[in-house]
């Protein structure tokens, strides 16, 4: 099993500028430590020049009270020198497994 430290952002939506009726994600970064779980690359072929590269890679994190109470605002994870999306988030105190799919495209903190 390999080992794992790296930034977990969190995005909570907020009107900006106040009473303008444009949202935008707000992002903030934690770094964690942890465990890589599960560690698996896929090919998703799709109509475009390229086919898209995922992965269903499963980090498991020591959760502090921060992470226990807010997992179901995070967005990404940092790791292996990509930005990757968190499609799923389960909790098992005191960690958090965070399951991963393809590269994160919104913003970062």
């Amino acid at each position: 099993m390999a080992r794992f430290y790296g930034a977990v952002g969190y995005g909570i939506t907020v009107e900006d500028p106040p009473a303008s009726g444009i949202w935008k994600d707000q992002i903030s970064e934690i770094s964690y430590f942890g465990d890589v779980v599960r560690n698996i690359r896929r090919l998703e072929e799709v109509d475009t020049l390229n086919d898209d590269i995922k992965v269903n890679n499963s980090i498991s994190i020591v959760a502090d009270q921060h992470a226990i109470e807010h997992f179901h605002l995070i967005k990404y994870v940092k790791w292996a020198g990509a930005v990757w999306t968190v499609t799923s988030v389960e909790s098992k105190p005191p960690r958090l497994i965070l399951s991963l799919g393809s590269v994160y495209n919104g913003p970062t903190a």
